[in-house]
């Protein structure tokens, strides 16, 4: 659950097309100009999760630009057939991250696991799909890059309220001083949602055709 990695070689540019902006910042998909490049930068850090026991494909890379302190985003996650694994770093400023178990029947049910992330730093931290992600930003200024294992679908993107009170996250941020979207607002509280996600324990899947 709590998996955090050292960052592979090499460094990103700006090759991006910014399409979501709003009083937050902004929000967008990013696109190396060598096809190769990114193939070969996607390849590396998927084979270090494998030899970490994690087999995980990513198909997109976001970028996300944060331009205050105290930015929250989140707690997001998307549905099957489009659920999503998410790596994870900040290229600039630093986040306080958090990743919520909504797996159930898994021992961690509702549990949490929250890290500090920083571009000083230049750790990451992967996201299991059954999880909800959010975090919010320490600095102004703040960009954050991560991969994901589905492309985004609009029809499957859901949420988690970011201080449900049951889920105990200790926010470094007060209520009144977060800065959300509308939507991340009207999340939902963790003991309304429905079991979208199963917990499989690892001998069961490794049972299963193709685990």
């Amino acid at each position: 659950m709590n998996l955090l990695f050292q960052s592979l070689l090499g460094t990103h540019r700006r090759y991006a097309n910014y399409a979501n902006r709003d009083c937050r910042g902004q929000n967008s998909q990013t696109h190396p100009p060598r096809r190769w490049s990114r193939l070969l930068l996607r390849g590396l850090q998927e084979t270090l999760l494998r030899e970490n026991g994690i087999d995980v494909h990513f198909v997109q890379e976001n970028h996300s630009l944060s331009l205050s302190k105290w930015v929250v985003r989140g707690l997001h996650f998307q549905l099957p057939p489009f659920a999503q694994a998410k790596l994870l770093r900040v290229i600039s400023g630093s986040i306080f991250d958090v990743a919520v178990d909504i797996r159930w029947g898994s021992p961690s049910f509702g549990q949490h696991v929250a890290a500090v992330l920083s571009a000083e730093e230049w750790n990451q931290i992967f996201i299991p799909e059954g999880f909800a992600h959010g975090y919010c930003t320490l600095e102004p200024d703040t960009a954050v890059i991560y991969k994901v294992s589905s492309y985004y679908s609009a029809e499957h993107d859901r949420g988690v309220l970011w201080n449900d009170p049951s889920l105990g996250i200790a926010w470094p941020v007060a209520v009144s001083e977060a800065i959300l979207s509308e939507k991340d607002r009207q999340h939902p509280l963790s003991s309304d949602l429905p079991r979208y996600f199963r917990y499989q324990p690892l001998a069961l899947r490794a049972a299963m055709p193709g685990g």
